[in-house]
């Protein structure tokens, strides 16, 4: 199966497509992660201001996965990393993570870095077998226990 090409988004009539795709892919979230998802506040003028500071990424037309890339002082983030029901065990996420390494050499940075929810074991499972270890834990604002973890991954 041909892999869909990767777009970079910045405009703004693209960018509701991007949020529908994030909400649609965290949707099974809803119920199993405490607190909710950050994506029910997310709107498209929050996706233009990281369009400005960072990166949007997608792939499919229409697009049915894509990250938030954003540059750290010591690693390149990767944000709201999405694929659609449908579309997943299609090798979609691997296919974000090879962009992101791809964008984190071009930009010299030596690793990658994102959080995943404490709840999500499957997505931590995931990340582990594509070469990310856990280095940290957080808990949210007013919450007394971890609420995420940290991961990286060495790129150099």
């Amino acid at each position: 199966m041909r892999k869909p090409k990767a777009n970079r988004y910045s405009r703004n009539d693209e960018l509701a497509d991007i949020l529908f795709l994030i909400r649609r892919a965290f949707a099974y979230m809803d119920g199993r992660i405490d607190p909710p998802s950050s994506m029910h506040r997310l709107t498209v003028e929050d996706i233009a201001r990281q369009c400005k500071t960072g990166e949007v990424w997608a792939l499919g037309n229409p697009p049915e996965a894509c990250i938030f890339l954003t540059p750290k002082s010591d690693c390149l983030y990767l944000g709201k990393m999405s694929v659609v029901e449908e579309a997943r065990g299609r090798g979609l996420g691997r296919g974000l993570i090879t962009l992101a390494t791809e964008r984190a050499r071009a930009m010299g940075f030596p690793c990658l870095e994102l959080q995943t929810r404490i709840e999500l074991v499957d997505n931590h499972r995931i990340f582990e077998a594509m070469g990310f270890e856990k280095c940290g834990e957080t808990a949210h604002p007013g919450y007394d226990h971890i609420t995420s973890i940290t991961m990286r991954k060495r790129i150099d």
